[in-house]
Order: C-alpha cells, then sequence, then structure tokens
C-alpha cells in the first residue's frame, strides 16, 4: 500500500474522520478530566483529605484570578475558564511523557481552542446583556467602526491559536535540538525548562481568554463608561 501524502500522524480512520495523534490524545485528556473530576465531586466530605484539600486549592486559585479580571461575573466563568485552564496545563505538560506529543503543538487543536474562546466570548455576551445591547457595542462610539471591531476580533482569535502553537512547538524543537548536541548530560534542566514554559504558556493562554470573555460581557458598561468620560470632558 502506497503511504505518500499520508500524514504520519495518522493513526486510523472511521470512515471520513482521521484520527491523528493530536485527537487521540486530546479524547484522553477530556477523558481523564471528567472521570478525576467526577471521582472527586462523589467524595467530597466537610473535613476533606489531601486529594479534596488539593482540589479545592485549585478552584480557588482559578476563583481569584478570575475575581481580579471580572468580580462581578465569577462564578458565571469559572466552569468555562477553569476547564480551559486545567486542560491546558495537561495537555502541554502531555509532552514530556514518553511518545506523546503535547495536542498544542498541533495549529488545528490550537486553532479549535482559539475558536472555542471566540464563540464563548459572544455567548456570555450575549447571554448577560441580551442580544441587541452587546450587538449594538460594536456600533461605539460610531457606526464606522464596525468593519474594525470585527478584523480585531478576527485577528485576536487566529493570534491567540498562533501564539500558543508556536511556543509549544519551538519548545518542544529546542528540547529536541538540546538533546541531540548534548545528549542525555543535562535532562534536568530541559525536564524543568519544558515544565515551566508548559505551565507559563497555559496561564497566559488562559488569561487572555479570560480578558476576551470578561471584555464580552462587560462591552456595554465599559462603553457606557468611555461615554461618560467622554461627556465630562466636554463638559470641563
Amino acid at each position: 500500500m502506497n503511504n505518500e501524502g499520508i500524514d504520519a500522524s495518522l493513526l486510523f480512520q472511521i470512515g471520513p474522520v482521521e484520527i491523528t495523534n493530536t485527537v487521540l490524545t486530546t479524547w484522553v485528556i477530556m477523558a481523564l478530566c471528567a472521570v478525576v473530576a467526577g471521582l472527586i465531586s462523589r467524595s467530597l466530605t466537610l473535613q476533606p483529605g489531601p486529594v479534596q484539600t488539593m482540589a479545592e486549592g485549585i478552584v480557588s486559585t482559578i476563583e481569584a484570578a478570575i475575581k481580579q479580571v471580572a468580580p462581578e461575573h465569577t462564578r458565571q466563568l469559572l466552569p468555562f475558564i477553569g476547564t480551559l485552564w486545567l486542560f491546558l496545563v495537561i495537555a502541554n505538560l502531555s509532552g514530556l511523557l514518553p511518545g506523546v506529543h503535547s495536542p498544542t503543538r498541533d495549529l488545528s487543536a490550537t486553532a479549535a481552542l482559539a475558536i472555542l474562546v471566540f464563540f464563548s466570548t459572544h455567548w456570555f455576551g450575549i447571554r448577560t446583556q441580551g442580544l441587541n445591547n452587546y450587538l449594538h457595542h460594536y456600533l461605539r462610539p460610531s457606526p464606522i467602526m464596525l468593519p474594525f471591531h470585527i478584523i480585531s476580533e478576527i485577528t485576536r482569535t487566529i493570534a491567540l491559536a498562533v501564539r500558543l502553537f508556536g511556543n509549544m512547538m519551538s519548545l518542544e524543537m529546542t528540547a529536541l535540538l538540546i538533546l541531540l548536541v548534548a545528549g542525555f548530560l543535562a535532562p534536568i534542566p530541559i525536564l524543568m525548562l519544558h515544565i515551566i514554559e508548559a505551565l507559563v504558556q497555559a496561564y497566559i493562554f488562559g488569561m487572555l481568554a479570560l480578558i476576551f470573555v470578561a471584555g464580552g460581557i462587560q462591552s456595554q458598561q465599559i462603553s457606557q463608561q468611555k461615554q461618560q468620560d467622554k461627556n465630562s470632558k466636554e463638559i470641563s
């Protein structure tokens, strides 16, 4: 059978659907998160053990980060942003496992995450403000700004996807090159570099997603505040 032109990461096909390493790893991570979350939530007690204490610490940390950006919508954003952050941390660190490539080194995976953030921004904005009020902020301060708002939405989504992909791809390539040159003389520094960079990239992507979603929710308030500031300057 001729394998020319077939992606090396292709594992198998289900009809027209191609299952690649990225897809399989993503499914495994999603299933792992769901199983662990289900097990922890079913065994919650008033006197938490080590696992529950760690889980509560993670949730509290994420909740505090969201509160700094959108204090009035913390509970509303916690499930989405928290899940996104946890997925990114596990996905970025999965590249440390032998024979496993991080899904986030694949542009298709980071593009899917960026598109998810794009639609979530509008979903939370419409859900909070209503369709008319949310769409109206694209016409502020003038309807002329509408094309620029649309371009801004598209470009920041592309930048979000490419940024994570580029950083994770360069991280794995750098580690591979160092290992090829230096052998296994310095595995611990490379491992620490990978862990730190993976956590940093997960934090940055999650924080940008939080800022975008919070901006969508508070877009009407921001526009009104800018208009009030403008009126105050004109009066003064």
